[in-house]
């Protein structure tokens, strides 16, 4: 099987109000030797993260205009990760925006936010919440209540959706599941419904809001897309993470690659 790499599509998302969108691509997971798409997990994030940095770049997005970062030869992209698991990237020595990586559905997926933000993306199927999964233990009766009817009826697509968006959020955190726990992660009725997609306003309780105290009062928004038997979600925060402060980050040593726009 040859992956063709120049199909690659990269999207754009707007969260909110907010002026600067968020740029996502996928790439299917290919167990076979493919020279110059990589052939494992940490190959694949690194080369949609070059291609979304090189999108960005040919943008000239203002936050990063004058970090003189453009010469990939000059500022090769790494992806490396901090004590939690949080992907940055590095260009050259110099940290990079911030980026986030899910798999499902066969799929690597990316999402890089160029303004400053901190970002969370997750894919999340609906056949991983058939049979006996405990639901109780991570959704809320009102908040499932609430997307199952958003939905239509199904029970097991609509948990995919909140998963996503638990998901999405505390990758923005940057220590994903391990500081904070579903339940405390509340998530509210959709508050806009466009472009296929949906706006959720999500907020932190108990240890998650003592981990995190600058989330108190603030609304956190999460932007979730249908993506056939799966959905996507991306969150932003603009406030400084707590969770990932140690910035000892480890270099995942990755072969240079040659990415097509």
């Amino acid at each position: 099987m040859t992956r063709k790499c120049q199909d690659i599509t990269i999207r754009a998302a707007c969260l909110g109000n907010r002026g600067e969108p968020v740029f996502y691509a996928s790439l299917p997971v290919d167990s076979e030797p493919n020279k110059g798409c990589g052939t494992n997990r940490a190959a694949d994030q690194r080369h949609l993260a070059a291609l979304l940095w090189d999108h960005l770049a040919a943008l000239k997005n203002p936050h990063w205009q004058n970090r003189h970062l453009w010469d990939s030869t000059a500022f090769p992209v790494q992806v490396v990760y901090g004590p939690l698991g949080r992907p940055h990237l590095l260009l050259g020595e110099v940290q990079g925006p911030a980026i986030s990586f899910s798999e499902s559905g066969g799929k690597v997926w990316a999402a890089l936010c160029g303004d400053g933000s901190d970002i969370g993306i997750d894919v999340a199927a609906a056949d991983e919440f058939e049979g006996e999964y405990p639901l109780h233990r991570v959704f809320h009766d009102q908040e499932l209540h609430h997307t199952v009817r958003l939905i239509g009826g199904d029970v097991a697509k609509a948990s995919a959706l909140l998963w996503s968006i638990k998901e999405a959020v505390v990758k923005a955190l940057g220590c994903a599941f391990h500081l904070v726990a579903p339940l405390q992660v509340h998530v509210s009725p959709a508050v806009e419904g466009a472009g296929g997609g949906y706006t959720f306003p999500v907020c932190l309780s108990g240890k998650a809001l003592a981990q995190y105290p600058m989330a108190a009062g603030q609304s956190i928004r999460v932007r979730s897309f249908p993506q056939e038997k799966m959905w996507l979600s991306i969150a932003l925060l603009s406030w400084q993470s707590q969770c990932d402060n140690d910035k000892d980050f480890q270099i995942n040593a990755l072969p240079r690659q040659n990415v097509d726009s």
